[in-house]
């Protein structure tokens, strides 16, 4: 789950996307039904693409005897990690191995909730299911009531770049969405997240997906001990920049551990930032790839976070450990994951990049997602950041 970035991220400790939300998030209002993305009569938000805030379920419970993470009761988290931006915490062997743990059962949670991706599904029901298999892992949905986010996982769908919360939207045919799961777990976080296309997804959206996998992938491929953390951001923008693509510069990747969000901060752009990858430190890179413009509209529930210009946006994630010989992704794929659309269209090639395609809208009728802020969970975060300054990202 990414994090927000406010102020010289050199002078000031940002909180990651979850990390940054410290104030109280206005109720969504929940005028719409299961099957309409129509425009909200009351709050005045300018939406930009397709999609609209459903109808939210009553907060699921998690039983009791489940460890659950310091700001499960009341929307506050106590603990912090280093107060000082270039503090990167390196891990224990035993923090190793439990961060093993956390990011193998969010992997499979991951899979679990992409394999109910379908046209007619409401993002609702992802959070139904990401809950009961959480649960049934005996792990804490590490979204829920964090800063009091009311849902256990994120679903940002089409322009919606990240902290959509899960309600009545019902998925549509052509729709891309980006599932954000995050488990606690034996006193630690796993974090990790995947796009998923619902039903005949056009070319353009295909590209999109697949370019955002590939700077991703490029970005991981950078890591290991020594890197400078901002080659990072640098990685993802050689990759996206022929395409025409852009990166969110308001949220981030962040450390993780036992806080679920923590330093560094990972920039998926080029920056000057200082810090260097050190064995043993525990992080995310989760870049969100816009079509068109970056920049982000806030909706009024203070989660949900939507390109501008109500272009598409991609997501991929996943919690990495610095060893020895380079990066070992905690949340790894399994040989049961749900394939990528290019691993069942073997003949699918990106196109060049001459080729492409403006971002596409379409009008409303039915869905739901939220816009973007910070790493993680981090909407609320740009409120809280205009108090503090600036913070980091979920």
């Amino acid at each position: 789950m990414q994090s927000a970035t406010w102020l010289p991220l050199a002078l000031l400790l940002l909180h990651t996307a979850f990390g940054a939300h410290t104030h109280h998030h206005a109720k969504m209002v929940q005028t719409h039904s299961a099957n309409t993305r129509a425009a909200s009569p009351s709050m005045g938000v300018q939406y930009t693409g397709s999609v609209r805030p459903g109808q939210q379920t009553p907060r699921r419970q998690v039983p009791a005897n489940i460890l659950r993470p310091d700001y499960a009761d009341d929307g506050r988290p106590k603990a912090r990690g280093p107060l000082l931006p270039w503090q990167v915490e390196v891990k224990t062997p035993a923090d190793i191995e439990g961060m093993r743990v956390a990011g193998r059962v969010a992997r499979e949670v991951l899979d679990a909730a992409g394999s109910l991706v379908a046209p007619g599904v409401t993002t609702d029901a992802i959070d139904a299911l990401v809950t009961e298999e959480t649960i049934k892992r005996g792990a804490y949905p590490s979204p829920l009531n964090y800063h009091s986010f009311p849902k256990s996982c994120c679903t940002s769908v089409n322009e919606v770049i990240c902290h959509g919360i899960p309600d009545s939207s019902v998925l549509r045919d052509g729709d891309i969405v980006n599932i954000d799961i995050t488990c606690y777990v034996g006193g630690y976080h796993g974090d990790c997240s995947e796009m998923f296309l619902v039903g005949d997804v056009d070319d353009a959206g295909k590209q999109l997906v697949k370019a955002t996998y590939d700077c991703w992938q490029a970005a991981i491929d950078y890591c290991k001990a020594g890197q400078p953390f901002n080659g990072i951001g640098a990685a993802i923008e050689d990759c996206i920049k022929p395409y025409g693509y852009s990166s969110v510069k308001e949220f981030c990747g962040h450390g993780i551990g036992k806080v679920f969000h923590t330093n560094p901060n990972i920039l998926h752009y080029r920056n000057k930032e200082p810090g260097t990858m050190q064995v043993g430190n525990v992080f995310t890179i989760e870049p969100m790839i816009c079509e068109g413009t970056a920049r982000h509209l806030m909706w009024d529930d203070q989660w949900t976070a939507t390109t501008m210009d109500g272009g598409r946006s991609a997501q991929f994630e996943h919690t990495l450990l610095v060893t020895p010989d380079g990066v070992e992704a905690l949340t790894a794929r399994l040989p049961t994951s749900n394939p990528f659309f290019w691993e069942v269209d073997t003949g699918y090639t990106l196109p060049d990049p001459p080729l492409v395609a403006k971002p596409r809208t379409r009008p409303p009728t039915g869905g739901a997602s939220k816009p973007a802020a910070t790493k993680g969970f981090s909407s609320a975060a740009k409120k809280a950041g205009a108090k503090k300054k600036k913070t980091k990202k979920k």
